[in-house]
């Protein structure tokens, strides 16, 4: 299996993506890797590692998609990037799969036109990963599809659960649409066409609330992008701000050294388990290939856990299902 990587995407490259697919090479053997981005760069990085020759290999892309970058001019005119060239090779049977911490905007555009939609989708979206009290669970629409229709929703919570279950491995993912009242008349037109779709789904729990996500009263969390994007983004919030409130309140009580310890230790084993670097990346369910975008600041830890995700894609023939699921 080939995974190709992204090799100058993010804020530390090329270092994480090459300490990264290392460590992935020695969790599954049935990988190789393809680094993407400018050959002199990777190859005096790779100088530094012991690794299997025979297991990574370097694909020249000269240009490089900055972070801040318009996505759509992008992939427009830097048709030799490592997101453009690293997709094509998808596209063309040379890799099974293509990760990057690069220009989310710009991974999104060119994962669409490149290869394009699997059968039978709408629309692909962005399925982002959201920290509850059992775990990290799903969130989509994350930002791909601000204005939405019943039919996209739908197939949002199908494709949501298809990789909740192949790759998160949640057994029997439960679906909630996030909604202003649990009752199956509350919300827009829209939310109430989706409700009447999705109520034929098994899995399917009916309308919840915010306050449900982080108990995890559901697995797979859907909305249109609007809300989703703004529903993750107040979560990435959370974590900073608990941490300045706790500061406050050890000053505010004088605690000794030894109880702030205990209490920083607390803390630290409670927000382990949401840690975005255990699973790496988060994909673009939809397209017709498998491609996974991870965080700027994504550490080694971060990179290897994305491309794991990546093979248990492709091991688990999350497309295929995806489509199966859809026809259902």
């Amino acid at each position: 299996m080939r995974i190709a990587v992204d090799a100058v995407g993010g804020d530390s490259y090329p270092k994480v993506q090459i300490e990264g697919a290392i460590e992935a090479l020695e969790k599954n053997d049935n990988i190789n890797v393809i680094l993407l981005g400018p050959e002199e760069l990777i190859a005096k990085e790779l100088n530094n590692y012991s690794f299997n020759k025979n297991k990574i290999s370097i694909f020249n892309a000269p240009q490089i998609i900055g972070m801040d970058e318009s996505p759509a001019k992008a992939v427009k005119m830097k048709v030799k990037s490592s997101i453009v060239l690293g997709l094509a090779l998808q596209k063309k049977g040379k890799c099974d799969a293509f990760i990057s911490a690069g220009n989310t905007g710009a991974l999104l555009a060119a994962s669409t036109f490149i290869l394009g939609k699997l059968e039978g989708v709408l629309r692909p979206t962005i399925a982002a990963l959201y920290p509850t009290i059992k775990g990290f669970r799903l969130l989509v629409d994350a930002g791909a599809n601000l204005e939405v229709k019943p039919e996209m929703l739908y197939q949002f919570a199908i494709m949501g659960k298809v990789y909740s279950e192949q790759v998160l491995g949640v057994e029997n993912p439960r679906i909630g649409l996030l909604n202003v009242g649990e009752e199956e008349e509350k919300g827009t037109e829209v939310l109430k066409e989706t409700y009447k779709l999705l109520s034929k789904t098994p899995n399917f729990i009916g309308n919840i609330e915010g306050r449900d996500i982080l108990p995890c009263n559901a697995d797979v969390f859907v909305c249109d992008g609007l809300i989703g994007n703004i529903t993750l983004k107040f979560g990435e919030s959370l974590v900073e701000a608990f941490q300045i409130l706790i500061g406050q309140g050890i000053k505010k009580n004088k605690l000794s050294e030894e109880q702030q310890q205990i209490v920083l230790k607390v803390i630290s084993d409670v927000i382990s388990p949401f840690d975005y670097q255990a699973v790496g990346g988060v994909p673009f369910l939809g397209v017709d290939g498998v491609s996974l975008v991870g965080h700027g600041s994504s550490s080694s830890r971060a990179i290897k856990n994305m491309i794991l995700n990546a093979a248990l894609c492709v091991e688990n023939k999350v497309n295929s299902k995806i489509v199966s699921s859809l026809k259902n």
